[in-house]
């Protein structure tokens, strides 16, 4: 699309003698902001740090707002199992500034900021010499910033991360007003992942309905699914949208580990559930898991086999999110800590459990608290054979 790829291996001047180029493929030919917008929409991208919005939606609710307008790239992938945002920033860290470039230009951003896991420390040269590169070929005329996460979980919260990078402690705010609405530093801004910024020069350069065209089971485009656990060959997969569990085991994981059966799995990290390998023939993508109290996330797929201890991994995941918890709020604070408790029981109270979780989703300020107990109540119902 904008040639910036190519700095990675061939060198700035590929950039340069390519610019008149680059402008025609990713914005001249793509049109103004409206027909971005709309070759997006019709390509069916989504945000895939976890919520699946729209992502052309999102443009069109920031855009509407009077700018000055922020383009921040949320890279602190915190999420258990998840690593699939670092392996695009090692891999190709420019294809993720040409993302970010695209939909900066779709909402008329004047400013680009980057908040990057502060454990990615090795990740901060390289993108600070691929900013250098952007700014070197002149294809971004306001500013960009790069800046370290704050080491907390809850700051791959969105709003949560606006606060962590206007130099607050990283509490979720209320919504509304949305970022889209007022953000950071008050004014309209755009939030996205990694991952979607990843797609969009696909989607440019290719066309909408040639990335679309890729999906599942009725599903549209690519994702990558970060897939770790009982299985030959763990790691990133880029694999069509809706691949079920057992698809992505069988063809992209050379199956599971010698000595292991298929148990099941977690579609969407810590935060996700946890379901029966009876049920890997469901397509893992927005829409699909949320009937049975589960989701997709972010798309890092743990896979378990008979050897695991079930019961202990939602435990164990409590433990994280007792531990990970802001405290901003009651329902999570509390709630977490008493989760954690309680599982710790010989023998599980199942009622308690369930009301737990009932008040900790009405009453929480974000996902953490809302999602908290999802593998507790995906473990209870579906496979309640390996509750205590």
């Amino acid at each position: 699309a904008l040639g910036v790829a190519a700095l990675g291996e061939q060198g700035l001047a590929v950039v340069l003698d390519a610019e008149a180029r680059a402008e025609r493929a990713a914005l001249g030919a793509a049109g103004d902001p409206d027909t971005l917008t709309a070759l997006v929409e019709r390509a069916g991208l989504r945000g895939l740090g976890g919520a699946g919005f729209p992502a052309a939606r999102k443009w069109r609710l920031t855009r509407a707002h009077p700018g000055p307008r922020h383009l921040v790239v949320n890279a602190d992938e915190g999420e258990p199992g998840t690593f699939k945002d670092r392996w695009c920033l090692e891999t190709e860290p420019h294809r993720v500034l040409e993302g970010m470039l695209i939909a900066a230009r779709a909402i008329e951003a004047e400013t680009c900021w980057i908040y990057l896991r502060d454990e990615y420390h090795h990740l901060f040269a390289p993108l600070r010499q691929a900013i250098a590169d952007l700014r070197a070929a002149g294809l971004f005329r306001g500013e960009i910033h790069l800046r370290r996460g704050a080491g907390a979980y809850v700051c791959g919260e969105e709003t949560a991360l606006l606060e962590s990078l206007e130099g607050r402690r990283g509490y979720p705010r209320h919504k509304p007003p949305f970022p889209g609405e007022r953000g950071l530093f008050g004014r309209p801004t755009l939030i996205h992942n990694v991952e979607t910024l990843w797609w969009l020069p696909e989607i440019v350069a290719g066309g909408a309905e040639a990335f679309a065209g890729q999906g599942r089971h009725g599903r549209t485009g690519r994702r990558l699914y970060s897939v770790s656990g009982r299985v030959r060959d763990p790691g990133v997969k880029d694999a069509p949208a809706g691949i079920t569990a057992r698809e992505l085991v069988e063809e992209f994981c050379g199956g599971m580990t010698a000595g292991h059966r298929f148990a099941a799995y977690l579609p969407g990290g810590a935060s996700g559930g946890i379901l029966p390998a009876a049920m890997a023939d469901l397509p893992l993508d927005f829409g699909t898991l949320e009937p049975q109290g589960c989701f997709v996330g972010s798309g890092a797929v743990i896979v378990l086999s008979d050897r695991d201890d079930l019961a202990e991994a939602a435990r164990n995941l409590l433990r994280f999110f007792r531990d990970e918890s802001c405290g901003q709020c009651t329902p999570c604070r509390v709630g977490t800590a008493k989760a954690a408790a309680l599982l710790e029981a010989p023998v599980w109270d199942r009622a308690l459990l369930t009301e737990l979780a009932a008040a900790m989703a009405d009453g929480s300020i974000c996902g953490l608290g809302q999602a908290a107990m999802n593998p507790v109540l995906s473990l209870i119902r579906h496979i309640p054979e390996a509750v205590p």
